[in-house]
């Protein structure tokens, strides 16, 4: 059983590359592969946005991303440097900054670098959408 982290460095409607990711893990997971988390790094912070809102007839990356999470117990968590450029932010985060509001959605956590470092050192493979 491999133990992966998935990258998603690709932002919420642009590319198809959070699509991809959320389906690779879907696989992985299938396939009995362990996930260790989710790392949102870059544009890919922009799926955590509790604001985005998709056309009826478009996935729903942010909610797809918290249905699998709490299937299988997966941490999704935000780089909180790209987050906050990108204007995604917690309820701690904004009142910790004095903003008005946070748009974080739930299931998703803040985190830093550190946490991909320390996870990658006990993950056989990181994929990178």
């Amino acid at each position: 059983m491999s133990k992966l982290i998935i990258l998603v460095t690709g932002q919420v409607y642009g590319p198809a590359s959070g699509w991809h990711a959320l389906q690779y893990t879907k696989a992985a997971l299938s396939a009995g592969q362990q996930v260790h988390c989710v790392f949102f790094y870059g544009d890919g912070v922009t799926q955590s946005n509790a604001l985005v809102h998709p056309a009826s007839d478009e996935c729903n990356l942010s909610h797809a991303w918290q249905q699998l999470a709490s299937q299988y117990q997966i941490p999704l968590v935000n780089c909180v440097s790209a987050a906050w450029r990108r204007g995604v932010m917690s309820s701690a985060d904004a009142q910790e900054n004095a903003k008005s509001a946070a748009n974080l959605a739930e299931g998703f956590t803040m985190g830093g670098l550190g946490e991909l470092i320390t996870g990658m050192e006990g993950a056989e493979r990181v994929v990178r959408f």
